[in-house]
Protein backbone atom coordinates (compact mmCIF):
# COMPACT_ATOMS: atom_id res chain seq x y z
CA UNK A 1 0.00 0.00 0.00
CA UNK A 2 1.66 3.20 -1.16
CA UNK A 3 -0.49 5.78 0.61
CA UNK A 4 -2.57 5.98 3.82
CA UNK A 5 -5.97 4.30 3.89
CA UNK A 6 -8.82 4.53 6.40
CA UNK A 7 -8.20 2.57 9.59
CA UNK A 8 -10.17 -0.42 10.91
CA UNK A 9 -10.53 1.61 14.12
CA UNK A 10 -12.39 4.38 12.29
CA UNK A 11 -14.60 1.79 10.58
CA UNK A 12 -15.44 0.33 13.99
CA UNK A 13 -16.48 3.77 15.22
CA UNK A 14 -18.73 4.42 12.22
CA UNK A 15 -20.36 0.99 12.46
CA UNK A 16 -21.14 1.47 16.15
CA UNK A 17 -22.69 4.79 15.14
CA UNK A 18 -24.86 2.93 12.62
CA UNK A 19 -25.98 0.60 15.41
CA UNK A 20 -27.19 3.75 17.22
CA UNK A 21 -24.62 3.50 20.02
CA UNK A 22 -25.05 6.28 22.56
CA UNK A 23 -21.44 6.29 23.75
CA UNK A 24 -18.18 4.93 22.35
CA UNK A 25 -15.10 4.49 24.53
CA UNK A 26 -11.77 4.35 22.75
CA UNK A 27 -9.29 2.37 24.80
CA UNK A 28 -6.04 4.00 23.79
CA UNK A 29 -4.09 7.28 23.71
CA UNK A 30 -6.16 10.46 23.66
CA UNK A 31 -5.04 11.32 20.11
CA UNK A 32 -6.04 8.03 18.49
CA UNK A 33 -8.62 8.62 15.73
CA UNK A 34 -9.43 11.98 17.30
CA UNK A 35 -10.83 13.48 14.08
CA UNK A 36 -13.28 10.61 13.56
CA UNK A 37 -14.32 10.84 17.20
CA UNK A 38 -14.98 14.56 16.95
CA UNK A 39 -16.93 14.17 13.73
CA UNK A 40 -19.15 11.49 15.25
CA UNK A 41 -20.16 13.88 18.01
CA UNK A 42 -22.07 15.70 15.23
CA UNK A 43 -24.09 12.51 14.74
CA UNK A 44 -25.16 12.46 18.37
CA UNK A 45 -22.62 9.86 19.53
CA UNK A 46 -20.56 10.69 22.62
CA UNK A 47 -16.98 9.59 22.01
CA UNK A 48 -14.60 9.43 24.98
CA UNK A 49 -11.16 7.97 25.57
CA UNK A 50 -9.26 6.20 28.33
CA UNK A 51 -6.24 8.37 27.39
CA UNK A 52 -3.64 5.66 27.82
CA UNK A 53 -0.18 7.08 28.54
CA UNK A 54 3.37 5.72 28.41
CA UNK A 55 3.21 3.78 31.70
CA UNK A 56 -0.05 2.15 30.58
CA UNK A 57 1.71 0.66 27.56
CA UNK A 58 3.89 -1.28 30.00
CA UNK A 59 1.69 -1.92 33.03
CA UNK A 60 -1.72 -2.05 31.34
CA UNK A 61 -4.76 0.18 31.77
CA UNK A 62 -7.59 -2.09 32.86
CA UNK A 63 -8.41 0.22 35.77
CA UNK A 64 -8.61 3.23 33.45
CA UNK A 65 -11.01 1.41 31.16
CA UNK A 66 -13.25 0.39 34.07
CA UNK A 67 -13.25 3.91 35.50
CA UNK A 68 -14.01 5.44 32.09
CA UNK A 69 -16.84 2.97 31.47
CA UNK A 70 -18.41 3.79 34.84
CA UNK A 71 -18.03 7.53 34.33
CA UNK A 72 -19.51 7.37 30.82
CA UNK A 73 -22.49 5.42 32.16
CA UNK A 74 -23.07 7.87 35.02
CA UNK A 75 -22.69 10.91 32.76
CA UNK A 76 -24.74 9.94 29.72
CA UNK A 77 -27.13 7.22 30.98
CA UNK A 78 -26.64 5.26 27.72
CA UNK A 79 -28.52 2.18 26.57
CA UNK A 80 -25.83 1.03 24.11
CA UNK A 81 -22.10 1.49 24.65
CA UNK A 82 -19.24 0.46 22.40
CA UNK A 83 -15.67 -0.11 23.57
CA UNK A 84 -13.14 0.02 20.74
CA UNK A 85 -9.59 -1.19 21.05
CA UNK A 86 -6.71 0.69 19.47
CA UNK A 87 -3.21 -0.30 18.39
CA UNK A 88 -1.83 0.47 21.85
CA UNK A 89 -4.34 -1.52 23.90
CA UNK A 90 -4.59 -4.46 21.54
CA UNK A 91 -0.83 -4.93 21.10
CA UNK A 92 -0.39 -5.33 24.86
CA UNK A 93 -3.40 -7.65 25.04
CA UNK A 94 -5.86 -5.59 27.10
CA UNK A 95 -9.03 -7.47 28.08
CA UNK A 96 -12.02 -5.38 27.01
CA UNK A 97 -14.59 -7.76 28.47
CA UNK A 98 -13.41 -7.91 32.10
CA UNK A 99 -14.44 -4.33 33.02
CA UNK A 100 -17.87 -4.98 31.49
CA UNK A 101 -18.32 -8.08 33.65
CA UNK A 102 -17.02 -6.33 36.77
CA UNK A 103 -19.43 -3.38 36.50
CA UNK A 104 -22.51 -5.25 35.22
CA UNK A 105 -24.14 -2.01 34.09
CA UNK A 106 -27.78 -1.71 33.04
CA UNK A 107 -26.78 -1.19 29.42
CA UNK A 108 -25.62 -3.24 26.45
CA UNK A 109 -21.84 -2.91 26.10
CA UNK A 110 -20.19 -4.14 22.90
CA UNK A 111 -16.43 -4.82 23.15
CA UNK A 112 -14.60 -4.52 19.81
CA UNK A 113 -11.04 -5.80 19.63
CA UNK A 114 -10.00 -3.68 16.66
CA UNK A 115 -6.72 -1.97 15.87
CA UNK A 116 -4.92 -0.30 12.97
CA UNK A 117 -3.51 -3.51 11.52
CA UNK A 118 -6.50 -5.71 12.36
CA UNK A 119 -6.89 -8.69 10.02
CA UNK A 120 -5.39 -7.72 6.69
CA UNK A 121 -5.38 -4.07 7.72
CA UNK A 122 -8.39 -3.20 5.55
CA UNK A 123 -10.73 -0.68 7.12
CA UNK A 124 -13.67 -3.00 6.54
CA UNK A 125 -12.14 -5.43 9.05
CA UNK A 126 -13.05 -3.00 11.81
CA UNK A 127 -16.68 -2.89 10.71
CA UNK A 128 -16.84 -6.69 10.54
CA UNK A 129 -15.45 -6.92 14.08
CA UNK A 130 -18.28 -4.68 15.34
CA UNK A 131 -20.97 -6.66 13.55
CA UNK A 132 -19.72 -9.98 14.91
CA UNK A 133 -19.50 -8.55 18.43
CA UNK A 134 -23.01 -7.11 18.08
CA UNK A 135 -24.33 -10.59 17.31
CA UNK A 136 -22.71 -11.95 20.47
CA UNK A 137 -24.38 -9.18 22.47
CA UNK A 138 -27.78 -9.83 20.89
CA UNK A 139 -27.99 -6.44 19.18
CA UNK A 140 -28.45 -7.76 15.63
CA UNK A 141 -29.28 -11.23 14.26
CA UNK A 142 -26.61 -13.43 12.69
CA UNK A 143 -28.34 -13.20 9.30
CA UNK A 144 -27.93 -9.41 9.18
CA UNK A 145 -24.30 -9.64 10.23
CA UNK A 146 -23.64 -12.24 7.53
CA UNK A 147 -25.24 -10.03 4.87
CA UNK A 148 -23.29 -6.97 5.91
CA UNK A 149 -20.04 -8.89 6.23
CA UNK A 150 -20.45 -10.04 2.64
CA UNK A 151 -21.08 -6.46 1.49
CA UNK A 152 -17.96 -5.30 3.32
CA UNK A 153 -15.89 -8.08 1.77
CA UNK A 154 -17.11 -7.10 -1.69
CA UNK A 155 -16.44 -3.41 -0.95
CA UNK A 156 -12.82 -4.32 -0.20
CA UNK A 157 -12.58 -6.16 -3.51
CA UNK A 158 -13.93 -3.11 -5.37
CA UNK A 159 -11.37 -0.82 -3.73
CA UNK A 160 -8.46 -3.19 -4.36
CA UNK A 161 -9.34 -3.88 -7.99
CA UNK A 162 -10.99 -0.66 -9.19
CA UNK A 163 -10.37 1.98 -6.51
CA UNK A 164 -7.53 3.61 -4.61
CA UNK A 165 -6.28 0.51 -2.77
CA UNK A 166 -4.67 -1.09 -5.81
CA UNK A 167 -1.20 -1.12 -4.28
CA UNK A 168 0.37 1.76 -6.16
CA UNK A 169 0.84 5.40 -5.32
CA UNK A 170 -1.94 7.60 -6.68
CA UNK A 171 -1.43 11.34 -6.74
CA UNK A 172 -4.42 13.36 -5.49
CA UNK A 173 -6.36 14.94 -8.34
CA UNK A 174 -9.36 17.25 -8.09
CA UNK A 175 -10.88 16.22 -11.39
CA UNK A 176 -12.36 18.11 -14.28
CA UNK A 177 -13.70 21.64 -14.30
CA UNK A 178 -17.13 21.51 -12.67
CA UNK A 179 -18.55 24.38 -14.70
CA UNK A 180 -17.66 22.80 -18.05
CA UNK A 181 -19.03 19.40 -17.05
CA UNK A 182 -22.22 20.90 -15.60
CA UNK A 183 -22.85 22.65 -18.93
CA UNK A 184 -22.50 19.27 -20.68
CA UNK A 185 -25.26 17.87 -18.46
CA UNK A 186 -27.60 20.83 -18.97
CA UNK A 187 -27.06 20.90 -22.73
CA UNK A 188 -27.80 17.18 -23.02
CA UNK A 189 -31.07 17.47 -21.12
CA UNK A 190 -32.18 20.56 -23.06
CA UNK A 191 -31.44 18.90 -26.41
CA UNK A 192 -33.62 15.93 -25.46
CA UNK A 193 -30.81 13.42 -25.18
CA UNK A 194 -31.33 10.29 -23.10
CA UNK A 195 -29.76 11.21 -19.74
CA UNK A 196 -29.57 8.95 -16.69
CA UNK A 197 -28.50 9.85 -13.15
CA UNK A 198 -27.27 6.94 -11.04
CA UNK A 199 -26.95 7.37 -7.27
CA UNK A 200 -24.68 4.63 -5.93
CA UNK A 201 -23.82 6.18 -2.60
CA UNK A 202 -22.45 4.93 0.69
CA UNK A 203 -24.54 5.45 3.80
CA UNK A 204 -24.73 9.08 5.03
CA UNK A 205 -22.70 10.45 2.11
CA UNK A 206 -25.87 9.91 0.10
CA UNK A 207 -27.16 13.22 1.52
CA UNK A 208 -24.50 15.02 -0.54
CA UNK A 209 -24.50 12.90 -3.68
CA UNK A 210 -28.31 12.91 -3.91
CA UNK A 211 -28.07 16.68 -4.39
CA UNK A 212 -26.68 16.05 -7.87
CA UNK A 213 -30.01 14.45 -8.78
CA UNK A 214 -31.94 17.20 -7.04
CA UNK A 215 -31.81 19.79 -9.84
CA UNK A 216 -34.90 21.26 -11.51
CA UNK A 217 -34.32 20.70 -15.23
CA UNK A 218 -37.92 21.61 -16.04
CA UNK A 219 -36.84 25.27 -15.97
CA UNK A 220 -35.07 24.65 -19.28
CA UNK A 221 -38.48 24.23 -20.95
CA UNK A 222 -40.47 26.97 -19.23
CA UNK A 223 -40.47 29.20 -22.33
CA UNK A 224 -41.56 26.44 -24.71
CA UNK A 225 -44.99 25.17 -25.62
CA UNK A 226 -44.38 21.87 -23.82
CA UNK A 227 -46.30 20.69 -20.76
CA UNK A 228 -43.13 20.09 -18.78
CA UNK A 229 -43.71 21.32 -15.23
CA UNK A 230 -41.24 19.15 -13.30
CA UNK A 231 -38.53 16.55 -13.87
CA UNK A 232 -41.22 13.87 -13.96
CA UNK A 233 -42.46 15.31 -17.24
CA UNK A 234 -39.09 15.09 -19.02
CA UNK A 235 -39.38 11.84 -20.96
CA UNK A 236 -35.65 11.28 -21.56
CA UNK A 237 -34.50 12.05 -18.00
CA UNK A 238 -34.03 9.02 -15.74
CA UNK A 239 -33.15 8.49 -12.07
CA UNK A 240 -31.67 5.31 -10.62
CA UNK A 241 -30.64 4.99 -6.95
CA UNK A 242 -29.67 2.56 -4.18
CA UNK A 243 -32.37 3.89 -1.85
CA UNK A 244 -34.17 0.75 -0.69
CA UNK A 245 -35.81 1.74 2.58
CA UNK A 246 -36.02 -1.84 3.89
CA UNK A 247 -32.35 -2.83 3.83
CA UNK A 248 -29.66 -2.08 6.41
CA UNK A 249 -29.32 -1.00 10.01
CA UNK A 250 -32.01 1.39 11.35
CA UNK A 251 -29.94 4.54 10.83
CA UNK A 252 -29.10 3.58 7.26
CA UNK A 253 -32.70 2.78 6.35
CA UNK A 254 -33.76 6.16 7.73
CA UNK A 255 -31.28 7.90 5.42
CA UNK A 256 -33.00 6.24 2.44
CA UNK A 257 -36.43 7.29 3.72
CA UNK A 258 -35.34 10.90 4.21
CA UNK A 259 -33.71 11.25 0.79
CA UNK A 260 -36.50 9.56 -1.15
CA UNK A 261 -39.09 11.80 0.51
CA UNK A 262 -37.15 14.95 -0.30
CA UNK A 263 -36.52 13.96 -3.92
CA UNK A 264 -40.20 13.16 -4.39
CA UNK A 265 -41.16 16.55 -2.99
CA UNK A 266 -39.02 18.24 -5.64
CA UNK A 267 -40.54 16.29 -8.53
CA UNK A 268 -38.05 13.45 -8.83
CA UNK A 269 -39.20 9.85 -9.00
CA UNK A 270 -36.63 7.07 -8.68
CA UNK A 271 -37.68 4.70 -11.43
CA UNK A 272 -35.18 1.97 -10.55
CA UNK A 273 -34.27 1.10 -6.94
CA UNK A 274 -31.08 -0.92 -7.07
CA UNK A 275 -30.74 -1.87 -3.40
CA UNK A 276 -29.76 -0.39 -0.04
CA UNK A 277 -27.23 2.25 0.96
CA UNK A 278 -24.90 -0.39 2.40
CA UNK A 279 -25.05 -2.48 -0.78
CA UNK A 280 -23.06 -0.12 -3.00
CA UNK A 281 -20.61 -2.87 -4.11
CA UNK A 282 -23.41 -4.85 -5.81
CA UNK A 283 -26.16 -2.34 -6.61
CA UNK A 284 -24.43 -1.28 -9.86
CA UNK A 285 -25.29 -4.68 -11.38
CA UNK A 286 -28.99 -3.81 -11.36
CA UNK A 287 -28.22 -0.27 -12.50
CA UNK A 288 -26.24 -1.63 -15.45
CA UNK A 289 -29.13 -3.86 -16.51
CA UNK A 290 -31.50 -0.89 -16.43
CA UNK A 291 -29.06 1.34 -18.32
CA UNK A 292 -28.75 -1.26 -21.07
CA UNK A 293 -32.53 -1.06 -21.53
CA UNK A 294 -32.45 2.76 -21.64
CA UNK A 295 -29.58 3.00 -24.14
CA UNK A 296 -28.56 6.42 -22.73
CA UNK A 297 -26.52 9.15 -24.37
CA UNK A 298 -25.15 10.43 -21.04
CA UNK A 299 -24.82 8.74 -17.63
CA UNK A 300 -23.87 10.51 -14.40
CA UNK A 301 -22.80 8.18 -11.56
CA UNK A 302 -22.47 9.73 -8.09
CA UNK A 303 -21.11 8.25 -4.87
CA UNK A 304 -19.07 5.11 -5.51
CA UNK A 305 -18.80 5.27 -9.31
CA UNK A 306 -15.89 2.83 -9.57
CA UNK A 307 -18.22 -0.02 -8.55
CA UNK A 308 -20.13 0.41 -11.83
CA UNK A 309 -18.70 -1.25 -14.96
CA UNK A 310 -18.47 1.95 -16.95
CA UNK A 311 -16.26 0.22 -19.50
CA UNK A 312 -19.33 -1.67 -20.69
CA UNK A 313 -21.32 1.50 -21.44
CA UNK A 314 -21.27 2.92 -24.95
CA UNK A 315 -22.01 6.57 -24.14
CA UNK A 316 -20.60 9.69 -22.52
CA UNK A 317 -20.15 9.23 -18.77
CA UNK A 318 -19.51 11.39 -15.71
CA UNK A 319 -18.25 10.10 -12.37
CA UNK A 320 -18.74 12.07 -9.15
CA UNK A 321 -16.57 10.88 -6.28
CA UNK A 322 -15.47 12.12 -2.86
CA UNK A 323 -11.88 10.94 -3.21
CA UNK A 324 -9.15 12.97 -4.94
CA UNK A 325 -7.16 9.73 -5.16
CA UNK A 326 -10.05 8.10 -7.03
CA UNK A 327 -9.94 10.52 -9.95
CA UNK A 328 -7.08 8.76 -11.72
CA UNK A 329 -8.54 5.23 -11.32
CA UNK A 330 -11.91 6.48 -12.59
CA UNK A 331 -10.27 7.99 -15.66
CA UNK A 332 -8.45 4.72 -16.25
CA UNK A 333 -11.72 2.77 -15.97
CA UNK A 334 -13.08 4.81 -18.87
CA UNK A 335 -15.19 7.65 -17.48
CA UNK A 336 -15.35 10.57 -19.91
CA UNK A 337 -15.29 13.13 -17.07
CA UNK A 338 -14.54 12.88 -13.35
CA UNK A 339 -15.70 15.32 -10.65
CA UNK A 340 -14.30 15.33 -7.10
CA UNK A 341 -16.47 16.44 -4.19
CA UNK A 342 -14.49 17.19 -1.04
CA UNK A 343 -15.31 16.47 2.62
CA UNK A 344 -18.40 14.37 1.92
CA UNK A 345 -18.24 12.66 5.31
CA UNK A 346 -17.82 15.83 7.36
CA UNK A 347 -20.58 17.61 5.41
CA UNK A 348 -23.10 14.82 5.97
CA UNK A 349 -22.56 13.87 9.61
CA UNK A 350 -25.44 14.89 11.81
CA UNK A 351 -27.79 15.82 8.97
CA UNK A 352 -31.14 14.33 7.97
CA UNK A 353 -31.74 16.14 4.69
CA UNK A 354 -29.94 16.62 1.38
CA UNK A 355 -27.00 19.03 1.58
CA UNK A 356 -25.58 21.15 -1.23
CA UNK A 357 -22.86 19.57 -3.32
CA UNK A 358 -20.42 21.64 -5.38
CA UNK A 359 -21.44 19.88 -8.60
CA UNK A 360 -25.15 20.07 -7.84
CA UNK A 361 -24.88 23.81 -7.27
CA UNK A 362 -22.90 24.17 -10.48
CA UNK A 363 -25.59 22.32 -12.46
CA UNK A 364 -28.23 24.64 -11.03
CA UNK A 365 -26.10 27.64 -11.98
CA UNK A 366 -25.68 26.25 -15.50
CA UNK A 367 -29.46 25.92 -15.79
CA UNK A 368 -29.85 29.60 -14.84
CA UNK A 369 -27.12 30.64 -17.30
CA UNK A 370 -28.96 28.75 -20.03
CA UNK A 371 -32.09 30.80 -19.30
CA UNK A 372 -30.36 34.16 -19.53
Amino acid sequence: MMHPRPSPIAASLYTLRDLNADVIIMHGPHGCCFRTGRLLESDGVRVVTTAMAENDFILGAADKLEETLQEAYDTFNPKLIGIVGTCASMIIGEDLKEPIENLNLDAVVIPVESHGGFGEGDNTEGAIAVLNAAVECGVIPQEEADRQNEMLRLATVVEKTRGMAQGKYIKPNFGDNKEKVAKIVVKAVKEGKNVAFVLNAKKETSYLFADILNCDFSKLFQDTDSNIKSNKDIENLHFIANLDENIGLPRIRQHAVNITKELNETGIDIECITGGLDEYPITPRKAEEYLNELNPDLVIVAGVPHALYVEELDCETIAVTDGPRLVQPLNELGYSHVIAELDAHSKTLGVDEIVDSDFGMMIRSAIEWELE
